[in-house]
């Protein structure tokens, strides 16, 4: 078994960074307060680029990402994040190397 990250680059409209980070923080905390699996769920504001943001994930298994995306909190998120996005996430998995 090994762990699988993720690191998500999404796209914010300018103006609704506020809105983002309050819709994006809740799911985190019910994140780590109900996924053991979730090594990491963390997001980041870029410096360079103020609307666009990081979020770094690590999930002990394959049964765990696939679990996560299945939470109901998970896809409550769904259409507030969608309200203040402006774009398609980019998504990039990889495989931690020990």
């Amino acid at each position: 078994m090994s762990v699988i990250g993720i690191v998500a680059t999404l796209p914010v409209q300018p103006g609704k960074e506020a809105e983002f980070e309050k819709v994006f923080a809740d799911l985190r905390s019910k994140v780590k307060a109900n996924e053991k699996g979730c090594l990491q769920y963390d997001f980041f504001k870029s410096k360079s680029e103020p609307s666009t943001y990081i979020v770094m994930e690590q999930y002990a298994t394959q049964a765990d990402l696939d679990a996560h995306g299945k939470t109901d909190y998970f896809r409550a998120a769904g259409p507030a994040l969608g309200a203040v996005l402006g774009g398609a996430p980019t998504l990039q998995f990889l495989d931690k190397v020990e």
